[in-house]
């Protein structure tokens, strides 16, 4: 990932980044040589990616074992256009732009299909995204035989993560007037993620 400097964000933030958004592009490469791609719900544990894949989903298959990988993380993202910004009056050198936020984690990627560590890894992943709910699921509410004929269905998949980037490009490298001017024009835009862009861009 292309990372400026003033784009780059610390370990922490991508770590909370891949928590709120909680599921990751899983990017391998198949045996014809050619990349292969799945939106998984994921766990950022330590140094390790925990997910889970549908054994109907062939991609696993041509997984061997520590094979390179790259997990994509999309957080919001918006279109900014030029006439939002201040400079536009002053000298008209403005162009459009894509202000996004993203984290890619690349390491080795291994396939589980050992029941137990299946389950551990559904159980875990589960509990992660019911855990702000008032009353949440859990993995033991339903019946014993109908979740273990589920899990037959699904493979474990660990990510060994090596390398972190993180990217939120908000338009740090513009001005402030050109920042404020930014952030009224996507809270007046209809496209999803927009507010969410201009409140990273508020906080930021």
């Amino acid at each position: 990932m292309y990372v400026p400097v003033f784009n780059a964000i610390d370990d922490d933030d991508a770590r909370a980044l891949v928590r709120a958004v909680g599921s990751a592009e899983l990017v391998t490469v198949g045996p014809d040589g050619f990349p292969v791609a799945t939106l998984l719900p994921v766990l950022w544990d330590e140094d390790r990616l925990i997910a889970h894949m549908a054994r109907g989903n062939g991609q696993w298959r041509g997984i061997e074992p520590g094979s390179p990988a790259l997990a994509i993380v999309a957080g919001d993202q918006a279109y900014v256009s030029p006439s939002w910004y201040a400079s536009k009056a002053e000298h008209g050198r403005v162009v459009p732009t894509w202000n996004y936020s993203a984290v890619h984690l690349t390491g080795r990627v291994t396939v589980h299909d050992d029941p137990r560590w299946v389950r551990d890894a559904v159980t875990r992943l589960t509990d992660a995204h019911e855990a702000h709910r008032s009353q949440p699921w859990r993995v033991t509410d339903a019946p014993e035989v109908f979740v273990t004929k589920q899990l037959r269905a699904v493979v474990g998949v660990e990510l060994v993560v090596e390398r972190v980037e993180g990217k939120a490009k908000l338009s740090q490298n513009r001005s402030a007037a050109d920042r404020a001017g930014v952030v009224a024009g996507l809270r007046g835009e209809a496209a999803a993620g927009a507010r969410a862009v201009a409140e990273a861009m508020r906080t930021d």
